[in-house]
């Protein structure tokens, strides 16, 4: 089994950070490898249990189902439904807290996942800086105005 595990601290309220990340279906306007993003049958983006289905700029499509959302813990758990990309059983959970020495926020991301034999290294690097880093660095740009 493969774990990564990937924490920054963002330069914004843990409010403000909240607002964007608990919209389950608002990655499309601030991670810069999804292209779009709907829930399926309509549900509402904070209900458990529903399933967002987008696009990476690639043309690759994935469905991820969200497994838990807690506000009073701003924390989050998904897991991968569909994925071209072989991250077998790939759970996450994401993880709010603030950082009162300048009201900042502390943000915790990992997931867990089985890959084929020979293939962990570059998944892992994948999901660490393809999808973690590069959604933490959108993150503080989206709040700075920039995206």
């Amino acid at each position: 089994m493969v774990k990564v595990v990937k924490s920054t601290v963002v330069d914004a309220p843990v409010e403000a950070v909240w607002e964007v990340l608990r919209d389950f279906n608002g990655h499309d306007r601030w991670h810069p490898i999804v292209a779009d993003s709907v829930v399926e049958r309509g549900l509402p983006s904070d209900k458990v249990g529903c399933v967002r289905s987008f696009h990476l700029r690639d043309g690759s499509h994935l469905r991820e189902l969200l497994l838990t959302l807690s506000d009073a813990d701003m924390a989050f758990s998904y897991c991968l439904l569909d994925t071209p990309v072989p991250l077998l059983n790939y759970v996450a959970h994401v993880r709010l807290a603030p950082v009162t020495d300048g009201d900042r926020t502390f943000w915790h991301w990992e997931s867990r996942f089985d890959a084929p034999p020979g293939r962990e290294k570059e998944l892992h690097a994948m999901v660490s800086e393809g999808v973690y880093q590069s959604g933490f660095d959108a993150i503080r740009a989206h709040l700075a105005g920039g995206a």
